[in-house]
Formats: structure tokens, C-alpha cells, sequence
């Protein structure tokens, strides 16, 4: 059973800094791209960053040169340190994961910027 597991989200104040964690378990042998997405109240969700078991990445232009994704594929771990948070940066974050061809989604953690 594939599972996604994230942890780091929390409330920090506009220019502050946090990290995001994934952990993926299952049928890893199949695990290819993993990602973060984020969704703000009435909003879409949104491709925030990926990366792929290769190491390629792409961002979104809202978050280029604040953000960064890695990933440690020992620990099956994909991480989202992201810094110079703006409010427009509060969302739930969900952390995406490819298993053979499928797309498998975390339960979400919340980030809250604010003063």
C-alpha cells in the first residue's frame, strides 16, 4: 500500500522560513516523480515543485529562487525548504508521488504566513 507521509507545516511570519517533509513507503521500486502542491481557499491546487528520482526539478515562478526541493532517494524522502515566505504563500501543502504510472497524494499539512 503506497503512503505518503508529511510533517513540517506550522505558522510562521511573512519572511520566515519553513520545511517540508514527505516520506514515501509502499511500492517504491516505482516510485518515480515527486512533488509539492499547494491549495488556498478558493483556489486551485497548484504545482508548487518536483523532482525527479534523477535529480531534475522544476518550480513554479511564484516561488523560484525561495524555495528549493530535494529529495533522498535512501529514505524514499522528498523536503521543500522554503524561505522569504509571503502571505500569498498560505496554503495546504500536498506532497504528490508517482508509483508505477499512478499518482498517489499526502493527507496535506497546513502553512499559515502571518504577522
Amino acid at each position: 500500500q503506497e503512503q505518503l507521509v508529511e510533517s513540517g507545516g506550522g505558522l510562521v511570519q511573512p519572511g520566515g522560513s519553513l520545511r517540508l517533509s514527505c516520506a514515501a513507503s509502499g511500492s517504491i521500486f516505482g516510485l518515480n516523480a515527486m512533488g509539492w502542491y499547494r491549495q488556498a481557499p478558493g483556489k486551485q491546487r497548484e504545482l508548487v515543485a518536483a523532482i525527479t528520482r534523477g535529480g531534475s526539478y522544476n518550480y513554479a515562478d511564484s516561488v523560484k529562487g525561495r524555495f528549493t526541493i530535494s529529495r533522498d532517494n535512501a529514505k524514499n524522502t522528498v523536503y521543500l525548504q522554503m524561505n522569504s515566505l509571503k502571505p500569498e504563500d498560505a496554503a495546504v501543502y500536498y506532497c504528490h508521488a508517482n508509483f508505477w504510472g499512478t499518482d498517489y497524494w499526502g493527507q496535506g499539512t497546513q502553512v499559515t504566513v502571518s504577522s
